[in-house]
C-alpha cells in the first residue's frame, strides 16, 4: 500500500472529474475525518487515514483490500473505475440519467441505455461526458458515458444509443459465475 504518484493522482482525477467535476474536493477533505487514496496490487483505494495508519502493520503480501476499491490501472497505466465506486459516484455526480422501469434490466444486463428507455437526463449534459445512470425511483443502478449531448438525445429514434454502459450493480451476479 503506498500513496499514488503524480502521474497516477493525475490519471485517477482526470478519469474521476468526467463524473463527478470539482466534487473530488469532497472526497479528500471532508468534516468528519481526513480521508485518501492509496495504491495496493494496481487497485486504488479511498481509506480514512485512521484505518490506513493501522493498516500498516500489516505485511504487503497479507492486504488485499483495504477502504473502498474506486477501481484499478491497466497495464497501459489507464484507469478503469470499478462499480464499488458508484456509492460516491452516485453522491457527487454532475450529470445524470434516469431510465424507464423497462430499460432497467437491459441495463443491468450489461446493455447500453437506449432513446427509448431514457427517462430524464440532466440539462445541457455534453457528449462523451460520464454520467450516473438512475431508475426512476433514484436508486443508482450504475454509471456510464453519454454517446450523445442532452439535446442531440431528444430528436434521436428509439433505437438509438444515448449512453455507452461502464459498469452496473448487475457486474456482482455475472461474474460470479466465472469465479466458481
Amino acid at each position: 500500500m503506498r500513496p499514488l504518484t503524480e502521474e497516477e493522482t493525475k490519471i485517477f482525477f482526470e478519469k474521476l472529474a468526467k463524473y463527478i467535476g470539482r466534487n473530488i474536493v469532497h472526497l479528500i477533505d471532508r468534516p468528519d475525518e481526513p480521508y485518501c487514496f492509496r495504491l495496493q496490487r494496481d487497485r486504488v483505494f479511498y481509506v480514512s487515514e485512521a484505518i490506513m495508519k493501522r493498516a500498516t502493520c500489516v505485511g504487503r503480501d497479507n492486504l488485499l483490500s483495504l477502504g473502498v476499491c474506486f477501481g484499478k490501472f491497466t497495464k497501459t497505466l489507464k484507469f478503469k473505475l470499478h462499480i464499488t465506486a458508484l456509492e460516491y459516484l452516485a453522491q457527487y455526480a454532475k450529470y445524470k440519467i434516469w431510465v424507464k422501469p423497462s430499460g432497467e434490466m437491459p441495463f443491468l444486463y450489461g446493455n447500453h441505455v437506449l432513446k427509448a428507455h431514457l427517462g430524464r437526463i440532466t440539462e445541457d449534459t455534453p457528449e462523451h461526458q460520464g454520467v450516473v445512470i438512475y431508475s426512476m425511483g433514484d436508486v443508482p443502478l450504475g454509471f456510464g458515458v453519454t454517446a450523445r449531448s442532452t439535446q442531440d438525445c431528444r430528436k434521436l429514434d428509439p433505437s438509438a444509443i444515448c449512453v455507452f454502459h461502464q459498469a452496473d450493480v448487475g457486474e456482482y451476479l455475472r461474474d460470479e459465475e466465472h469465479l466458481t
